[in-house]
C-alpha cells in the first residue's frame, strides 16, 4: 500500500472511504446500512473511534473520524471485517441479494489470505485533516455526495448522513459537531 494512503499520526482525524467490491448497492437497503451504523455505534463505544462526519452511500462509506485509544487503521480493519462476515450472512437470507454472493466469493479467489468472501475493496484511503480548511471541505463533500448521486435535493434528507447532525436533527450516529 501506497504510504500516501496511511494513518501516520493516530492523534489525528482523517477522512477515509471504504468501498464495497464491484461498487455493489448493498447499503440503498435499510438491512445493510443498519450492519454499518451498528458496527459504527459499537466501534464508538468500544473502541475509541470518535465520529466527525459519516455518509453511508449505497456502495461506500464516507467517515471522517480518529481514534481516541489505539489505531485508526485497527479499527477500520476489524470493521470492515467484521461487517463482511455479517454481510455474508444477511445475504444468504435474502433471496432479492444473493446473487451478490458468488461476486464476493469470485473476489476472494483473487486473494491469498483464507477468506470465502472479500466484501470490501482494500484500503481505506485516509487523508488527513490537517487543518480547518481541510475538514471543512471533506464535510461538504461527504454532505453533498447523496445529492451529487441524485438520491436527495437536500443533505438533510438522507437519513444516512450527519449532514442531519450538524443541522441540530436526530441522526442514526452520534458525532462530534466540534473539530
Amino acid at each position: 500500500m501506497s504510504e500516501a494512503y496511511k494513518a501516520h499520526d493516530d492523534s489525528k482525524a482523517y477522512f477515509m472511504t471504504f468501498t464495497i467490491v464491484h461498487w455493489i448497492e448493498l447499503f440503498g437497503k435499510q438491512d445493510y446500512a443498519q450492519i454499518i451504523i451498528d458496527s459504527l455505534k459499537y466501534c464508538q463505544q468500544n473502541k475509541g473511534l470518535e465520529i466527525y462526519a459519516f455518509c453511508i452511500m449505497p456502495s461506500h462509506v464516507h467517515l471522517i473520524g480518529r481514534s481516541n485509544v489505539g489505531k485508526i487503521s485497527e479499527i477500520i480493519r476489524d470493521l470492515k471485517k467484521f461487517t463482511s462476515v455479517k454481510i455474508i450472512k444477511t445475504l444468504k437470507e435474502d433471496s432479492e441479494y444473493l446473487k451478490y454472493l458468488p461476486v464476493f466469493y469470485n473476489e476472494s479467489l483473487k486473494i491469498k489470505r483464507n477468506s470465502k468472501y472479500k466484501v470490501w475493496q482494500d484500503g481505506y484511503h485516509p487523508i488527513e485533516m490537517f487543518s480547518h480548511r481541510i475538514f471543512q471541505q471533506k464535510l461538504k463533500y461527504i454532505h453533498n455526495n447523496p445529492i451529487e448521486a441524485g438520491i436527495v435535493n437536500s443533505p438533510i434528507d438522507f437519513e444516512y448522513s450527519s449532514a442531519r447532525n450538524y443541522a441540530e436533527m436526530k441522526g442514526v450516529l452520534d458525532v462530534i459537531l466540534e473539530y
